[in-house]
């Protein structure tokens, strides 16, 4: 993996996971009961993230690992290498979002969206994957759905194509997510999460 990758990568899994922080934590209502689980504010989750997308005309594939801390105030982000080396930490509140890499200036946006794309030069959902990673979305029409293993894709409401491929029981909980995007700059993109912890606090 170049170091250029790396840090792609690094940045990639703690926006990832960081971004929804500045998303107000959805209220109750029938999705939540027609899934059985409710979304929870404050939750620890670590995972695994592979990322392929196109730069310069030729495929690139980034691997690495994250875990995501959530309280309704702040989510925190760390993403680490196949190695298990902290590559970036970033955290989201309602002022913004900030990144942090070891050697490297530390960057901030109003928006983790856009500091995700800025820095990385493809999408990463950030924004989304608050409700996603616990098996919620907004649709394309704006209604909010839960997922299930009876109804297992949904499209975003930005054009995210949403698969839950993987399903943890008997908890109803979701335990690897596809995703999958066309894009201008960074052609189809597609995004593998696969959540091996899960824990409320």
């Amino acid at each position: 993996m170049s170091l250029r990758h790396a840090r792609a990568l690094a940045l990639a899994l703690p926006l990832l996971l960081t971004a929804c922080a500045t998303v107000p934590p959805p209220a109750p209502g029938n999705a939540e009961a027609a899934a059985g689980r409710r979304f929870q504010e404050t939750i620890d989750i670590g995972g695994r993230l592979s990322v392929r997308y196109f730069a310069n005309g030729k495929e690139e594939a980034l691997h690495g690992s994250f875990t995501w801390s959530q309280t309704p105030a702040r989510t925190t982000v760390t993403l680490l290498s196949p190695l298990g080396q902290v590559m970036a930490v970033i955290d989201v509140d309602a002022e913004g979002a900030t990144l942090r890499q070891a050697g490297q200036p530390v960057r901030s946006a109003p928006d983790v969206d856009a500091l995700t794309a800025d820095t990385l030069g493809w999408p990463l959902p950030v924004s989304g994957l608050r409700d996603w990673l616990q098996g919620f979305a907004l649709d394309a029409s704006g209604r909010r759905v839960a997922a299930s293993p009876a109804h297992d894709q949904v499209t975003s409401r930005d054009g995210w194509r949403i698969h839950y491929v993987n399903w943890q029981d008997p908890e109803n909980r979701p335990k690897r997510i596809d995703l999958a995007r066309s894009t201008q700059h960074a052609g189809d993109v597609s995004l593998r999460i696969v959540i091996d912890s899960w824990q409320t606090r």
